[in-house]
Formats: C-alpha cells, sequence, structure tokens
C-alpha cells in the first residue's frame, strides 16, 4: 500500500472512532447533567471544536461534534465562559460554510441552534446580525419540499442500484463468457468467486448516500421548527422535552412535555424582540411554518411504507407536520395580525386547521397531532376573538372535535378542547339566533367539570363557562333553560373538597393558584347568575 494512501486509512480510522467517542459524549450529556458538568471542566469543548474544524473533510464528524455542541450549550453558563474568540470563529465557519449537500444544511442548522443558545455571551451590537444569520439558514431549510426531495433521493437510490447490478452482472459474464471448456474446468474456482450470488440489500450500507441526504433533510427541518420555538419562548425546552433530537429520534415523549398540564400551553411567551420579530417577517417564516403544517406528501409516504430501510421516514415526516403545529402555535400567540397576513389569511388558516383535523375520521387516535392541531387552533380562534375576526369553524365541527377531544387520554388535548368552547362560545353569545348551540356548549361543559379526573381541565372547563355565559341576551337565556345556576351550587362544595383532597399530592404550586383563582371566581359566578335567574324567571 502506497505510503499517503496508508496515512489517509489511518486518518479516517481515527476520525471514525473520534465520531462514535463524540456520540457516546453527546448522549452521555443529554441525559446526565452530572455529565455535562464534567464536559465543563475537563476542557472537552477545545477537543469537539478541533473536530467540527474538519467539517469541510469530514462533514459526519462535524455533524455529531454539533448534536453534541447543542446540548451542553443549553442553559449552561458555566461552559459559556469557555468561547473564547477563536472558538466562535469555528462556529461561524461552519454556519457560513458554502457546502449545499443536505448534510451540510443540516450542520450549519444545529450550528445555528448553538449560537442561538450562546446569545448570552454575544455583543448587543451584533445581535441583530446574528438572529439574521441564525434565521435565514433556518428559512433556507424549511424553504426545501422534503416530501419531493424524499421522492428524488429515493428515486436515484433505485437507479444507482440498478445500474451497480447492470455493471456487475456484465463483469461477471466477461469474466466467464470467452473460455474454453478446459479453460472454465481449470478456472471454475475463480469463476465461482468472481459470480458469487449478491443480493440487492448488500449494496445498500446503512450509511447509504441517499437515505442519508433524505435523513438529513428532514431532520435538519425539525431541528429549525424546534429552534424557532425556543426563540419565542423565555425558556428553552429541557432536553427531556426535545427528546426527539436525540439518537434514539423516535420519542414521543416531546407532546406530553412540551404541553404543560396546567393549561395546555406552552412555556410562557417573550414580548419578541424587534431583531427577531423583523427578522422572522422578513424571512417569511410564518408563511413557510404554515406550508409545513400539510400533511407529509402521500407519494413519498408511500414509497417509504414499501421499503423496511426507508420506512422510519414516516415517522420523520408527521413529527415535522406537528413540530410545525407547536411552532405555529408560538407565533399566534407572539404576533399581531399583519405579520401573519390579516385578517384573510387567518380565516384561511382556519378553515387549513379544521380541513387538517376533519380530512382524517380517526384523528383522535393520532393524540400528538390532536393535541398540536388543537393547541394551533386553539391559538388562532383566541387571536381571531380578540381582533374581532368572524370565525368559520361549523357548530358541527366544534361538537365533533369536542366529543372526541375530552375523551383522550391527554391532558393538554382536554384542556385545548374546553379552551375552544370557551372562545368559540364566548364569541357567539354576543350574537343572535345561537340559543341551541349555547345550550349545547354549556351542557357540554357541565358534563366535564363533573366527570373529568383532572382537576386542571376541570378548571379550565369553568372558566369557559364563565367566558361564554358572562354577557349576552342569548347566553342568559341559555343559562336559564339548562339550569346551569343549580347545576354550579351543586358543584361549588365538591370542587372545594376536590382541591383541598387532592391539590398537594397531584397538583404543582403554580397549578394550585390557578385552581384557588378559580374557586374564587366560582363563587363570584354563582352570584352574578343568581341575579340573572332572579331577573329573567320574575
Amino acid at each position: 500500500m502506497p505510503p499517503q494512501e496508508k496515512k489517509d486509512q489511518n486518518r479516517n480510522s481515527i476520525e471514525n472512532i473520534a465520531n462514535e467517542a463524540v456520540n457516546v459524549l453527546w448522549n452521555i450529556c443529554e441525559c446526565s447533567s452530572r455529565a455535562v458538568s464534567i464536559f465543563n471542566k475537563e476542557g472537552c469543548l477545545e477537543i469537539v471544536l478541533k473536530y467540527l474544524s474538519r467539517f469541510p473533510t469530514n462533514v459526519g464528524l462535524a455533524i455529531s461534534v454539533a448534536y453534541c455542541l447543542q446540548t451542553v450549550t443549553e442553559d449552561n453558563i458555566e461552559l459559556l465562559k469557555s468561547f473564547n474568540a477563536p472558538a466562535l470563529h469555528v462556529l461561524e465557519s461552519a454556519m457560513l460554510s458554502p457546502g449545499s449537500s443536505m448534510e451540510y444544511m443540516l450542520l450549519k442548522t444545529l450550528v445555528a441552534g448553538t449560537v442561538w443558545n450562546l446569545k448570552d455571551i454575544i455583543p448587543s451590537k451584533s445581535q441583530a446580525e446574528i438572529i439574521n444569520a441564525i434565521l435565514k439558514i433556518l428559512s433556507e431549510v424549511l424553504e426545501m419540499d422534503a416530501g419531493e426531495m424524499v421522492i428524488q433521493m429515493k428515486a436515484a437510490e433505485t437507479q444507482r442500484l440498478k445500474t451497480a447490478a447492470e455493471t456487475e452482472e456484465v463483469a461477471a459474464s466477461a469474466n466467464g463468457g470467452g473460455l474454453t471448456e478446459d479453460a472454465e474446468m481449470e478456472e471454475v474456482p475463480h469463476t465461482r468467486k468472481v459470480r458469487r450470488k449478491t443480493f440487492i440489500s448488500d449494496l445498500l450500507p446503512p450509511t447509504d448516500k441517499e437515505l442519508r441526504e433524505a435523513i438529513a433533510v428532514l431532520t435538519a427541518q425539525q431541528t429549525a421548527l424546534e429552534i424557532i420555538v425556543n426563540m419565542c419562548y423565555s425558556e428553552g425546552p429541557s432536553d427531556d422535552e426535545w427528546e426527539e433530537l436525540s439518537s434514539s429520534d423516535e420519542s414521543d415523549a416531546f407532546m406530553e412535555h412540551c404541553f404543560s398540564e396546567g393549561g395546555g400551553q406552552l412555556l410562557s411567551p417573550l414580548c419578541l424582540s424587534h431583531e427577531i420579530h423583523s427578522a422572522l417577517t422578513n424571512c417569511l417564516i410564518p408563511k413557510k411554518i404554515f406550508e409545513k403544517t400539510a400533511f407529509p406528501n402521500s407519494i413519498a409516504v408511500d414509497i417509504c411504507s414499501k421499503n423496511p430501510t426507508w420506512k422510519p421516514l414516516i415517522r420523520k415526516m408527521n413529527t415535522i407536520q406537528c413540530r410545525a403545529l407547536v411552532c405555529l402555535q408560538s407565533l399566534l400567540s407572539l404576533l399581531d395580525v399583519e405579520p401573519l397576513g390579516g385578517a384573510p389569511a387567518l380565516q384561511a388558516l382556519a378553515q387549513h386547521l379544521s380541513q387538517l383535523l376533519f380530512s382524517q375520521p380517526d384523528f383522535a387516535k393520532h393524540v400528538d397531532f390532536l393535541e398540536a392541531v388543537s393547541s394551533a387552533l386553539r391559538a388562532l380562534l383566541q387571536t381571531m376573538a380578540s381582533k374581532n375576526i368572524s370565525q368559520c369553524m361549523t357548530p358541527d365541527q366544534l361538537v365533533t372535535l369536542c366529543r372526541a377531544g375530552i375523551h383522550s387520554s391527554n391532558v393538554g388535548v382536554r384542556v385545548n378542547v374546553v379552551s375552544i368552547l370557551g372562545i368559540t362560545g364566548s364569541v357567539l353569545a354576543k350574537e343572535d339566533g345561537t340559543l341551541e348551540t349555547l345550550k349545547t356548549i354549556g351542557c357540554f361543559l357541565l358534563d366535564v367539570i363533573t366527570q373529568d379526573p383532572s382537576l386542571v381541565v376541570v378548571g379550565e372547563a369553568l372558566d369557559a363557562l364563565f367566558d361564554v355565559f358572562a354577557d349576552g341576551k342569548e347566553a342568559e337565556r341559555a343559562s336559564v333553560q339548562i339550569k346551569l345556576l343549580s347545576a354550579l351550587k351543586e358543584f361549588q362544595p365538591v370542587f372545594k373538597m376536590k382541591i383541598r383532597k387532592e391539590g398537594r399530592s397531584k397538583y404543582s404550586p403554580d397549578q394550585l393558584c390557578v385552581l384557588d383563582n378559580v374557586k374564587m371566581n366560582l363563587r363570584r359566578f354563582v352570584a352574578y347568575q343568581e341575579t340573572v335567574e332572579k331577573r329573567l324567571t320574575t
């Protein structure tokens, strides 16, 4: 073996070992705060940055390092002190690398997430420039049609395997085709070796380039959406909450963690800084997120379903849709109507979310999707109600959603359902001819407060009742006809007892504070309903 070839082989072996070591380090740090502390103290940052700087020749190793860095830089003030100018330059070089392959896009996305984690050490004069650079990368990633990319990559793989098989067949024929009978007898061992039976699966190693590229684009889009959510909220989700960023990449824990039980909401929102607000709108991020909320490309799903190696990509495509819905909820909670496209765009979005829900007869079975879409719908309806934009869900659609969602095992789904009822009902209460719909909503919410096992859901249902029946002639008539006052009077002592009995053992201090407020508001609302009933019945 020539010296240079031997040297290259040795370098590749060392970098392969380094890649495995970085992956182990990343997974340990993702699971253990103690491991992160050791990472800080033992100078691991300098070592992994050295490997990140090799991205022009080994992008796979650089991606592993970028995953690790995104994990260890999250909420790690101690490590931030170690990022000097040369370290930041390595990150900048990787983030701005000219590579255009899907793996390079994934690398740049992961490094962008790391740079966002370092925002506290970036000088204020550079904040706008850094935020624009980050969101430009995320915008480019979200611009890609992942479904079409999957179709193209699978077609390329099929063609490559076909060509390889044909080439091998030609080579085998050439080796055996021109021999005499005697020569064939003499060359039997050699000929058999050349014409060894080759299975197509032999030509498809786990590191197959087309599959790797397809996975890279899907992972990059998922990561981009997660970074945008983190940019919108004051505290980034913990490692457990973004568990699909881990090497397993298939956890269902995300939706359970991302929505707190105390109301089905994400983390407390920031008032978006001017820099982030401008970058989001200038990069057309809202529009691109809207597009990602659609169902995955049906042709891509069909292609992947027929190949065991590609089948896991279906779940990744579904995950992107759910992440986009969570991202949409964040934007709806934080942006004004105009950056979102104005009233017509919000009405079209409401139609779109309704179609997502009701185009699937079994939507209630897909809990993560149902929580994501109901959270987005809740935020959208709240925004539309606050701006007096007419809503477009029919009473039948509303009832269908609520009946399916209220039986979900997921608390966040049930909270969203009763909140949507409260928002819609409070709008209908101000309109004429809505008596029967208001009665249906009222009866539904009364069933929830008496039957749901979670006090968080019960508290949300009571708040919804307060909103729906607080004002309006139709609401007053409906409240009397469904005997709302007597039902609430009967429930009042039961609610107090449940809070006293279950409160401290099952609920957090913040949740108990909310429930105490609900209890106080219930007392006031009962008093108000007494005056309403007295006025209407005398």
